[in-house]
């Protein structure tokens, strides 16, 4: 606890917020039953409408928890092992049976267990960003296709980039955890086009009777325009099926020129391509012409 000085509490300074699940989930677990309902929606509308789900970049769980109250099965992985220690916790017996939780970064993912086997895969407010190359992506999304059900779909959801916008964005949620408030400013800098990345900082404060926290976390993000987003999908094998908004509104899809920047994309794997784990680019030509693909908020 930091030491008082007249009678107030000095600030703490910490760093990477993903290290406090309880306070990370104060803002952004807001929405999880809409995100289930609206998953599940999905998996009927445009999946197989099966019971086994797969959330890379699970974090605290609250998707995992959720899901599994439902009686689906679910496997989930992630990086940060609080993260996934948090989520192992706030799960009962009968819910952990139908759970599986283990560590991995996105772009390496592996479990031939699961291959074929997944009937919907989701990954929701801009994690997907945190792939730094086209590469790591790719073979994210290549991993995952692998793993999809046929007929089964990947919903993934991120914000576009606009990269005429000319002033930093900024984004402020307020939340609590008993008697602690949280206050969260997220703030995103100007797009890098030949970087492909913007650089992102993270303000959480959190105020209590026995605390005074600032965590401050900074990265970047990748960078994706609407048609850099569909390129790199095509490229991974897979084809658009939708387009929402972080609004979560089956009934209303994004409309095509729509300037609405946070986007879920409904993913399936397409039939018409190969989809092999070698760029686009190095791939033979095909004896005869292949058939055109077919194409189509933060942070957790």
């Amino acid at each position: 606890m930091p030491t008082p000085v007249s009678g107030r509490l000095l600030m703490e300074k910490r760093t990477d917020w993903y290290e406090h699940p309880r306070y990370y989930e104060a803002i952004f677990g807001t929405d999880t039953v809409r995100e289930v309902d609206f998953l599940q929606t999905l998996s009927e509308r445009f999946g197989t409408g099966g019971k086994l789900w797969l959330e890379p970049a699970c974090g605290a769980g609250r998707l995992v928890e959720e899901a599994a109250r439902r009686g689906l099965r679910v496997v989930g992985y992630d990086i940060s092992e609080a993260m996934l220690v948090h989520a192992r916790k706030r799960l009962t017996p009968a819910q952990r049976r139908r759970v599986k939780l283990g560590p991995s970064r996105m772009e390496s993912f592996a479990d031939p267990s699961l291959e074929g086997q997944v009937d919907l895969a989701h990954c929701l407010v801009s994690t997907f960003r945190y792939l730094d190359s086209e590469a790591a992506a790719r073979q994210h999304l290549l991993g995952t296709r692998r793993l999809l059900k046929p007929g089964g779909i990947y919903v993934l959801g991120f914000h576009l980039t606009d990269y005429a916008r000319a002033r930093p964005e900024h984004e402020r949620w307020v939340g609590q955890v008993g008697e602690d408030r949280v206050v969260c400013n997220t703030n995103e800098g100007l797009p890098e086009r030949r970087a492909r990345r913007s650089p992102m900082r993270n303000r959480l404060r959190v105020t209590g009777p026995d605390k005074d926290w600032l965590i401050e976390t900074e990265w970047h993000f990748r960078t994706y325009s609407h048609a850099q987003a569909t390129k790199l999908f095509r490229d991974a094998g897979l084809r658009v099926l939708a387009g929402y908004t972080f609004d979560y509104d089956i009934d209303a899809p994004v409309e095509r020129g729509s300037l609405r920047l946070d986007r879920v994309f409904v993913l399936q794997a397409d039939p018409k391509s190969p989809a092999v784990d070698t760029p686009a680019s190095a791939r033979k030509a095909p004896r005869r012409p292949a058939a055109p693909s077919k194409s189509r908020k933060i942070s957790r």
